[in-house]
């Protein structure tokens, strides 16, 4: 059963929808802004683009973040870079023969059902803009591209950015810096400035679980599947009693305590935020109350005088190519099965757009799967599609706190199983040994 299937997208979700898409025989285009496949992965300097810092490695490692259907190379390291990462995806589309189906340079400007149930979708390439029906939709842009900037009283006269626009650390020599946040980004903004501004600052509006890379010598997310299986409640304690041991309490590097349970928001990974901290290289903030010229008062009271504030405050999921009354996603819960099947549009499937606690990718390559096979006549979904993403909604893996961050979180580990339940018994593994003999 043949389905000609646009794919918007050529990030590492986009990618594995268009290679398990073709396995099914679909006709399939891909269409993408930029003019590598990677998506955050390829490293550009320009303000705007999407990606990577220039010192950016990945936070899961290699043996929880590869496709199934394609493992990285042997000689990769644990955590590997965004330039191991990009060559890797390049890889991956070369291997599997993508390129042909992409079409690089080219936005999407909209998506609209026809009255027969097809997707019109206008693309624009040099400026000349094209149309296309196609019998489904597969939407793989990404939920990391648009940034979330805070807003306080009063002005700052400094420069005020997101991490989105941070390329090179380069920029912040010589200046006195505030970063916003404690997350990812912003512990390694943090970090990676401290090497060559002035000062460096960082503000939390709350307590954030802090986690190492390693464990025992071991990646600690690959450490921490040897525990996975245990209770939820007792995975968390036994989780937190060995942050505890390895790093102590947050109070004694001048941060807050988390305000809940390991799981209750997403935890940063990074080995050198204390260290770098008690080396006087970072010197921790409370909340911002106002700003005053160059000036920044905190909620504790303290003020702090910088040239720069970056605010590491995350992304809004958007897709601009569709209208609002049809798709919007901007606030509030993402109700949709699976992360993947919208609950009316059987033609429609969101491909990546999950949070796990853990790497995406995995995640997308069997969601791509599953939209595959389902296009081709193999799987059936479920007719009761509304009452089972009620059910997801309100039975979430982790009680998060309720921020916009936390809207689409799921656990890797049991996110992947309630994928591969989708799928035949060993299918994951006959297809790894297909592709396996071909390569051979």
């Amino acid at each position: 059963m043949k389905k000609r299937v646009c794919v918007i997208g050529a990030g590492p979700s986009g990618i594995t929808a268009t290679k398990n898409l073709l396995d099914e025989g679909h006709d399939v285009i891909l269409y993408d802004l930029g003019s590598e496949v990677g998506g955050n992965w390829v490293f550009n300097e320009k303000v705007g683009h999407s990606s990577v810092f220039e010192t950016t490695h990945i936070i899961s490692s290699k043996t929880l973040s590869e496709y199934a259907d394609y493992p990285m190379p042997n000689d990769y390291p644990d955590y590997p870079s965004h330039k191991h990462l990009a060559t890797y995806f390049k890889s991956y589309a070369q291997h599997f023969n993508l390129y042909p189906y992409i079409q690089f340079n080219t936005l999407v400007k909209n998506c609209e059902l026809t009255e027969g149930g097809s997707w019109m979708v206008i693309t624009e390439k040099d400026g000349q803009q094209q149309k296309e029906v196609f019998d489904a939709l597969a939407v793989c842009n990404g939920h990391h591209w648009l940034p979330r900037m805070p807003t306080y009283p009063g002005q700052f006269n400094g420069e005020f950015i997101h991490s989105h626009e941070v390329k090179k650390f380069s920029r912040f020599a010589g200046k006195r810096v505030l970063v916003i946040g404690g997350g990812n980004s912003a512990c390694d903004v943090a970090v990676e400035s401290s090497r060559v501004a002035a000062s460096v600052d960082i503000s939390w509006r709350r307590g954030y679980w802090i986690a190492p890379k390693f464990m025992m010598g071991k990646p600690a997310d690959v450490f921490s599947t040897k525990i996975h299986w245990l209770p939820r409640t007792i995975w968390q304690k036994i989780s937190a009693i060995s942050l505890y041991i390895r790093n102590g309490k947050n109070s004694a590097y001048g941060l807050q305590e988390p305000d809940g349970p390991l799981g209750s928001h997403h935890p940063t990974i990074n080995e050198d935020l204390f260290f770098t901290i008690r080396h006087g290289k970072i010197k921790p903030r409370t909340d911002i109350e106002r700003l005053d010229g160059n000036d920044v008062v905190f909620k504790d009271g303290s003020k702090g005088t910088f040239d720069v504030i970056v605010a590491c405050t995350g992304y809004i999921i958007s897709h601009p190519f569709f209208n609002k009354n049809l798709v919007d996603y901007t606030h509030g819960e993402v109700p949709l099965w699976l992360r993947m099947i919208h609950p009316s549009i059987n033609n429609l499937y969101f491909i990546g757009l999950f949070q796990p606690l853990g790497c995406i990718w995995p995640g997308s390559e069997l969601q791509s799967k599953i939209m595959a096979r389902e296009l081709a006549g193999k799987w059936k979904r479920s007719e009761n599609i509304q009452s089972k993403i009620e059910f997801e909604l309100r039975h979430p893996d982790f009680k998060q706190i309720n921020t916009p961050r936390h809207t689409i979180t799921v656990d890797f580990h049991r996110f992947k199983k309630r994928l591969l339940k989708q799928l035949p018994k060993n299918y994951l593994s006959n297809e790894i040994r297909a592709h396996q003999a071909t390569a051979s």
